[in-house]
């Protein structure tokens, strides 16, 4: 039996691989602060919980022992995380090594956190340039993609057979900041309009975390040194987004498509981008990957999730909180309807 450790296994990511791997035969282990977060459904599948600290290089060096078929790392965020996985990945025939496709940067050095939006003139490759390494607060703005930059070249230059999985938008079951919220609480408080920034033409890339889990499976069969990206084989504009959930959901709504005359606060969606960015999955395909589905059919269950937890009354606290300062822009129903008033 092939075996498989992922830390960080009990977040979106982490989970959605662990699903995949012990649904196929694998004996599948992950790591984790709180065994209480490990869900349900993977206890059931066997999955087994190791409590360990990201940053507790000897207790992770304990609990994979002797190796692993496969090494997944779902929260290496920095170049010191990066050195403490690479003695694991010594003793692991291929890891994987989650990173960002907010490494990108464009010609003029614009990145997904710039305050002027990239413009990457077309899908973005692997060898698209990167921002500098960087080793300020990884949590920050500013700090999030130089520190991805900076784990994902110590594991490359180390020459072991490490994977780097750049995602973008990731959603999916168990997400900590569910994107897609912003038109399920839509649904739920029975808006009879959605407005939508630039006529809904925003395209930022998805990524479902049970096609980066099917990335995983691939490449876990190929070991080797190198940089792919991770998406849905689709790029829905913010319009397209907002029609699937709200038909997944049975809810019918009005569109109102505002123009650059509106005021720019008003119907901002996470996928708001005056340039589309998309990645180019090209190299992940012919390494044998098959995404799992688009995105209309891969974001089904997080809404399904979403909305049965709201319905229980959130008792774990996993749905964005009302004063979220992250969705709060997204969902300004007062500036919404008195725009609609005066229209």
């Amino acid at each position: 039996m092939l075996r498989a450790l992922i830390l960080g296994g009990t977040g979106m990511i982490g989970g959605a691989t662990a699903r995949r791997l012990a649904a196929v035969g694998w004996r599948v282990e992950v790591t984790g602060r709180e065994p209480g977060r490990l869900p349900p459904d993977l206890i059931e599948a066997g999955v087994r919980f190791h409590a360990a600290d990201r940053a507790d290089a000897a207790r992770l060096r304990e609990v994979l022992g002797e190796g692993a078929d496969l090494l997944v790392d779902c929260i290496c965020f920095t170049a010191d995380d990066a050195r403490l996985l690479l003695p694991l990945a010594e003793r692991a025939t291929s890891t994987v090594l989650v990173s960002s496709k907010a490494v990108y940067a464009d010609a003029a050095g614009n990145h997904a956190n710039s305050d002027t939006p990239p413009d990457y003139g077309g899908p973005i490759l692997e060898s698209q340039p990167t921002m500098a390494p960087g080793d300020m607060d990884y949590r920050s703005r500013e700090g999030y993609g130089p520190n991805k930059v900076a784990a994902e070249h110590v594991a490359l230059d180390s020459g072991l057979p490490i994977s780097v999985l750049r995602p973008s938008r990731v959603h999916g079951i168990g997400s900590t900041r569910p994107r897609e919220w912003v038109f399920v609480k839509r649904v739920l408080d029975r808006r009879p309009a959605v407005l939508l920034s630039a006529r809904g033409e925003g395209i930022v890339h998805p990524t479902a975390a049970v096609n980066i889990a099917a990335l995983i499976e691939t490449v876990a069969h190929r070991p080797g040194a190198r940089v792919l990206n991770s998406a849905d084989p689709d790029a829905p504009s913010a319009r397209e987004i907002a029609k699937t959930i709200a038909r997944q959901l049975g809810h019918f709504w009005d569109e109102v498509l505002l123009d650059e005359s509106a005021d720019p606060g008003l119907g901002r969606t996470p996928w708001d981008a005056p340039h589309p960015v998309v990645l180019d999955t090209t190299a992940s395909l012919e390494l044998g990957y098959k995404p799992v589905g688009d995105y209309a059919a891969t974001v089904a269950e997080e809404v399904d999730w979403l909305f049965d937890v709201y319905r229980a009354g959130d008792p774990d606290g996993l749905l964005p909180a009302p004063d979220d300062p992250y969705f709060a822009g997204f969902l300004d129903y007062p500036a919404e309807d008195a725009y609609l008033a005066n229209g």
